[in-house]
Formats: C-alpha cells, structure tokens, sequence
C-alpha cells in the first residue's frame, strides 16, 4: 500500500510494556484450528478467538492498559467515554477494578445486550438519541463539565498499545503466520496488531476488513486524510465508525498491507458457519475477518497459516437470530416460495405434502388473502422452507410446479 511515512506513535517498546501491565488482567485467548473454513478457503487458517476474552471483546485490553496510566487524582475524579457497547464493557470491568466510576454514553440503539452488560459491570449507561457521534458528543460535554477523564475507544497511544498485545499473541502462538485478517472500525486493533506481529514476524501481510455498509478507510487512505462516510445500518455495528482517527490512519496507512469490505450477507454466513462448526459466537465484526476470507476479497499466501481475528462476541439473541436467518438465506439454505392453491380441501395439503416429499423443513406458512391478484375461491399460500441448499431448493421448485402450482421466490 502506497504511504505516507509519519513516525510510529506506539512501537514494539509500548506495546511489550502494555503486555506487562495488563498480565493478569486479561486473558491469552487461544488460536484454534478452523478445518472447514480451511477447506473452504483452500488454505490453512486459524482462527484468534477474542471473542472468548474477558467481557468478549479484545477492547478489555486497551481499557486496562489506559487506566493503569491514570493517578490516583484522575482514577477519583471518574471516567467517561462513549461506545456502542464493546469499549463501554471493557472500560466499566476496567472502572471496577481500579476502584473508579466510570460513566459510559451509549446510542439508545445499542443491543439490549451490550447495554445490559456495562450495568452489570458496575458502568454508569447514560443512553442518548441518535448515533455513536452524538453519544460521542455527550461524551465530550460531559468529560468538560463534570472533570471526567475522557478515554477514547481508539484514538489514543495507550489503548493502542493494549489493543496491540493481541499480535504479540498471535506471533507467539501461531509462528507459522503469514496472513493475519482483522477487522478494522476505529483502527487502534489493526494498527496495533499489525505493528507488534510486523516487528515480530517481518513476513506476515495484515489485511483490514470493514463492512462495505460503513467503510470510511479506503478513502481515506487514498487520500492520506480522514474522510467521513455515511453510515447505513449494518450487522457490523461493532466496526461501524463513520471517520478514521488522526492517530489511527497514519498507522494503519504505515502497518497494514490493505484494507477490503464485505457485506452483511457475507459476515452473515461466516457467523453461522462460526456457530455450527466451530462452536463460536461471534458477533458480526468479529465475523468479518472470516467473512473476508470465504468470500475471496484477499490474495492468500503462497505458503504458511492464515490467522482470523475473532474480535469480538458480544451479540444479543435477537440479533444472532437475525444474523441466522440472514446467512441461511444468503447460502441459499432458506427458501421463501409463495404460490397460489385453490380454496378447497386437501389442496394446502398437497403443496405442503409435495414440499415434504423433497426434504425440506417447512419453517412457516402463512395465507395471503389481501393485497395479492386473486379469484374468489384461491387463496395466496407463502412458504418459508429449511434446505440444503441451493441445488436442493431448486429442485423443490421444479417439483412444485410439476404438480401444477405457479411459484415465485424472493
């Protein structure tokens, strides 16, 4: 990737020293083997679970290597940031265990489950309307006002540093690296990740990944400049920051090799092939490095290991149900099929019969009365149907017209 030279902010030497403060504080999360996505991919890659770090997220490493560099002055006076939950967990766990207030502005949006979490973690939830820019802006008013220590999720050298100590990680566990995918919102992560596993293993290529719904760094980058994109709403929520920071992009423009997108079909089926074959939960940027992978959006190595970042976990039910039936439908293993039947007896009977002769698992069935081009005596009949896949949808389709029935699918 083409760059600007500008000299490091955080090095190796920060890096290494953030790994001793937080020891003991956060966990070495393991580097599992991934033999379907493996297979898949057409080459051998681990997988980083942060997801199974202390408050599911690597975001406990850079909050606790932040909050050690506070006085005891500052640690009484509180802290304050804004979040869209995974920072606001860390840095309450972090709060607590330094014996500090900390007071997190969240959007109103945020998953019930994220927000629950920080409660439970001792944080102070402060919800705003709007976007993580107005929690944001909160934030600030409220660090001016009420002298609390505004710790920003990404742009600052501290929480770089500890967010950094996930590639000394990965150097340590996995030497045989020669890829490292990583999701990339703020940038602190890849930056950090691509500087420590760079000076540690000089031949690794670190590719950032950002959801294609919110992806500001392409630009930026191309530009040697922060650039502001529009936000749509995205499963990605986690990585879904609209501006790169002033510290992050020279790193990142400087350490990582490149940065690509997805989109939230594809994080949708990597989160449940996640789910069913690694037994993983993974929220949707954390997904987003597997995604990457499985969609071919990188140049993989001519030889040695791929390494997935898992970077986080925390994903509410109705959200991972969401992100179920979204990937099940994109891979082609939901078929939603609406037809016509005559409103007589047994004829339900009989497109539902037909559809069960083939296999598939009849998930609902809902009659369509209103709002549709009907004759008096036939009702509108839509399926939503569990299948194997897209050949075997197919041939659910053609034996339902074999016996008489129009369809259409969406």
């Amino acid at each position: 990737m083409a760059t600007t030279r500008t000299p490091a902010a955080v090095g190796l030497t920060e890096i290494e020293r953030a790994a001793e403060t937080i020891r003991g504080g956060v966990r070495q999360t393991p580097i599992l083997s991934a033999g379907e996505i493996s297979r898949r991919v057409g080459a051998t890659v681990r997988i980083k679970a942060e997801n199974l770090q202390r408050t599911g997220s690597f975001k406990l490493r850079g909050a606790q290597n932040r909050l050690a560099a506070l006085n005891r002055r500052e640690l009484d006076a509180g802290v304050v940031a804004a979040s869209a939950g995974n920072h606001a967990q860390a840095l309450a766990v972090a709060a607590r265990s330094r014996g500090t207030r900390a007071v997190l502005y969240m959007p109103e949006d945020a998953p019930i489950a994220k927000v629950e979490a920080v409660r439970g973690y001792g944080g102070e939830v402060r919800l705003v309307p709007g976007s993580y820019d107005d929690a944001a802006a909160a934030a600030g008013e409220a660090a001016e006002c009420d002298g609390l220590i505004l710790i920003h999720p990404f742009d600052d050298p501290v929480v770089l540093a500890g967010q950094g100590t996930v590639g000394l990680e990965i150097a340590d566990q996995a030497p045989e690296t020669r890829l490292v995918v990583v999701a990339v919102g703020g940038g602190a992560l890849a930056a950090g990740v691509a500087i420590a596993v760079k000076a540690k293993l000089p031949v690794v290529r670190v590719v950032g990944v950002q959801s294609d719904a919110c992806a500001p760094y392409p630009r930026s980058l191309a530009a040697h400049r922060p650039i502001g994109a529009r936000a749509a709403s995205t499963i990605c929520d986690g990585i879904a920051v609209k501006r790169p920071g002033e510290l992050t992009l020279p790193l990142v423009s400087e350490f990582v090799d490149e940065v690509v997108t997805v989109s939230d079909d594809d994080v949708a089926q990597a989160m449940v092939l996640l789910l069913e074959r690694s037994k993983l939960v993974v929220e949707g940027a954390g997904a987003a490095s597997v995604a990457a992978l499985l969609a071919g959006r990188i140049e993989l190595p001519g030889e040695g290991e791929i390494c997935a970042l898992l970077s986080g976990g925390n994903v509410d039910a109705a959200r991972l149900v969401e992100c179920i039936r979204l990937g099940e439908t994109a891979s082609g293993r939901r078929l939603v099929l609406s037809t016509v039947v005559p409103d007589r007896p047994g004829a339900l009977a009989r497109l539902v019969g037909t559809v069960a002769e083939q296999g598939a698992n009849v998930l609902d069935v809902v009659h369509i009365r209103e709002g549709v081009d009907l004759h008096v005596r036939e009702t509108g009949v839509r399926l939503v149907l569990q299948t194997d896949g897209p050949e075997h949808g197919g041939q659910i389709v053609a034996a339902v017209r074999e016996q008489g029935f129009s369809v259409v699918t969406e």
